[in-house]
């Protein structure tokens, strides 16, 4: 364990799904500013290598989560790897009566399925790495149930599974931990404000802070260090844990 400087990640090669964007972003910048070599893994090119151009030693990838030959071309390049953090995904708003099957299989296929194509792809690499850690953001919709969230909350609920279960097969080889945020302020918040409440989007903003007990919504850079931590050799007895950092949500 490190003795001087906590937190510190030279010599790492660490890779951020959906990373150009909200937590995925400043889990970039907190990785890279521990010493960290970050892949910044995106759908959109233009942000990905716009952030890279800002953050040193970090560098964007082409990455579709959903989409195997995306994930395979990406991966194929690397020597090594050595942390994974799987952020990327998307949101749905509905009970079950709201869900199409196509909404369903949407959330499913990226939340879900991408957790698994990334991870099951990052595998071998991350099995030769001295000290290979697994991320997964998760959400507190996966500890909880969360009004009309009802694909989200179920997608979510498998990334909290699929924790445990690597967790349980990886134990003593790949540390594997899940970050369950809050609502935390990020363009994703903010798309839902724009798609759902466009004319009252100050009163459900003022809704969402009430919603967590301390009464503000979480902040993007508190979920990347909550991750950088993970990452560390500080958390090195941390394993198959699901930490919500939700400003109390879950503790209601």
């Amino acid at each position: 364990m490190s003795s001087n400087r906590p937190f510190r990640l030279e010599g790492r090669t660490a890779l951020i799904t959906g990373g150009a964007s909200g937590i995925g972003e400043q889990t970039v910048r907190a990785l890279a500013a521990s010493g960290a070599r970050v892949l910044i893994g995106d759908i959109n090119q233009p942000a990905a290598q716009s952030l890279a151009s800002e953050i040193e030693n970090s560098h964007p990838i082409q990455l579709d989560v959903s989409d195997p030959s995306s994930i395979a071309a990406s991966l194929e390049r690397l020597d090594s790897l050595d942390i994974l953090v799987n952020n990327a995904g998307i949101g749905h708003v509905g009970t079950i009566e709201e869900c199409s099957l196509a909404d369903w299989r949407n959330v499913m296929k990226v939340n879900v399925e991408g957790v698994f194509l990334v991870t099951c792809a990052a595998l071998p690499l991350l099995l030769k790495s001295q000290r290979p850690c697994i991320v997964n953001i998760g959400s507190v919709a996966g500890l909880v149930g969360v009004n009309r969230r009802f694909a989200y909350c179920a997608s979510k609920g498998a990334v909290v599974s699929m924790t445990r279960s690597l967790a349980a097969d990886y134990a003593g080889r790949i540390r594997v931990n899940c970050v369950c945020p809050g609502t935390v302020g990020t363009p994703f918040v903010e798309a839902y404000l724009e798609k759902y409440h466009k004319h009252e989007k100050e009163e459900v903003r003022q809704q969402l802070d009430a919603r967590q007990p301390i009464g503000r919504v979480g902040k993007p850079e508190e979920i990347a260090h909550l991750v950088l931590y993970l990452c560390s050799d500080e958390a090195e007895f941390v394993h198959g844990s699901m930490m919500a950092i939700d400003g109390g949500w879950t503790a209601l």
